[in-house]
């Protein structure tokens, strides 16, 4: 029978639908965020509710003209909703009008989910694997080999939580990049990856926009991005070039996704912060994730 899986992250809600056969019918990822301004204990704005409301009603309309009933809809929320004092609330209201069921999950879980998901399609050499999910709110990684999870944390660093610490959505100024690159480095240096891993895979809209722009895209295409290669020196590139941008510069440069542009400096940050940690010049690319591992369960 078809299924459907929706991922309330930080800053984009996402929904896959699979056939009988588990061909996907439908995926696509749409930026609400949710976590912009919410800070480590506060409260989701009510305009980013309202308009993940919408984007939900609008889900779980499509997930039923594929056979998938709102009951039936397999659906997580992650780092926004575990640090908002409202989430529950408001995710106890999406079910009475929906009729869908959404799961808080933690760090941990989440970072399972991410790596049942992230491996899905791609032909990867023998040896460890890194799976790096770089969301809004918080970076989940999870250490494996064959079919087994050797380890798995999360870090308290986002793309959109960083951002607005340290950068804001104007001119970025090369200050705030310091501060913000302090913090990484004392976050990213509690991370224990051993055995070191041969490969390692990114995931996330902010690793698949920067992937997109090093490949020359314009509009995005999955099959290019999916198994796609990013490299450290495209990381250290962008760092460089999204730092002087006016803001409509950075979202003429990340013309596959305009939506996540301010917050490309602070996750290219944390991507090649993690790659120097794992000792590897390049990422391979993977456009799957929570969605998928909630599929696979």
């Amino acid at each position: 029978m078809p299924k459907a899986a929706i991922d309330i992250g930080s800053n984009s809600l996402l929904l896959t639908v699979v056939d009988d056969a588990d061909r996907i019918v439908h995926d696509e990822a749409r930026v609400v965020g949710l976590g912009r301004g919410l800070g480590d204990r506060g409260l989701i704005a009510p305009d980013r509710i309202k308009a993940a409301d919408d984007v939900l009603k609008d889900y779980v309309r499509i997930a039923q003209t594929h056979g998938v009933e709102p009951i039936s809809i397999r659906a997580v929320a992650t780092s926004a909703c575990r640090r908002a004092m409202n989430a529950q609330t408001w995710l106890q209201r999406v079910q009475r009008k929906l009729g869908m069921r959404v799961k808080i999950i933690s760090g941990d879980e989440e970072a399972r989910l991410t790596w049942r998901g992230a491996l899905r399609d791609l032909a990867l050499p023998e040896g460890p694997v890194l799976v790096v999910d770089l969301g809004g709110g918080s970076t989940e990684l999870v250490l494996g080999e064959g079919s087994r999870v050797l380890s798995r944390g999360s870090l308290e660093i986002g793309s959109v939580r960083l951002t607005e610490k340290y950068l804001g959505t104007g001119v970025h100024d090369a200050s705030g990049l310091g501060h913000l690159r302090k913090e990484v480095d004392l976050e990213v240096a509690k991370l224990t990856i051993h055995p070191p891993p041969r490969t390692v895979i990114g995931v996330a809209g902010t690793t698949t926009t920067l992937a997109a722009m090093a490949h020359g895209l314009r509009h995005y295409d999955s099959e290019a991005v999916h198994g796609s290669l990013l490299q450290r020196t495209d990381l250290t590139r962008y760092i460089d070039q999204l730092l002087p941008l006016q803001p409509e510069q950075r979202r003429e440069l990340a013309a596959v996704s305009p939506e996540r542009a301010d917050y490309l400096l602070a996750g290219a940050v944390i991507l090649e912060r993690v790659l120097a940690t794992s000792r590897r010049q390049a990422y391979v690319v993977s456009d799957r994730g929570v969605r998928f591992g909630l599929l696979a369960d």
